[in-house]
């Protein structure tokens, strides 16, 4: 079963993670982020995320958003590279007000 999830991954349940405090990061750019985002999101942009890492706790679940969940995924998978483990793609920052 272990090779199962490891093959799929499991399924988390987003909504939770930050009911739970995950920290949710914007990666859009800042005029974007001004025009709407989540309540206590922070703002980092793609471009900006390898010079502001030391802003992220490697000990607390992280979920990226954006406009359509692309540039998360990119800044979930660079994350993940640096180290990172609970990261977690949260797709575009509307359907996660929802």
């Amino acid at each position: 079963m272990d090779f199962l999830k490891k093959i799929f991954g499991e399924k988390v349940s987003i909504s939770e993670l930050i009911a739970n405090g995950a920290v949710v990061v914007d990666v859009r750019t800042k005029d974007e982020f001004q025009r709407g985002h989540l309540r206590n999101a922070i703002n980092i942009p793609l471009d900006r995320l390898p010079d502001n890492l030391k802003k992220l706790d490697r000990n607390k679940a992280i979920v990226t958003c954006c406009a359509s969940g692309s540039r998360s995924a990119t800044a979930k998978n660079y994350l993940r590279s640096k180290g990172f483990e609970q990261v977690y793609n949260g797709g575009s920052w509307i359907s996660l007000r929802s």
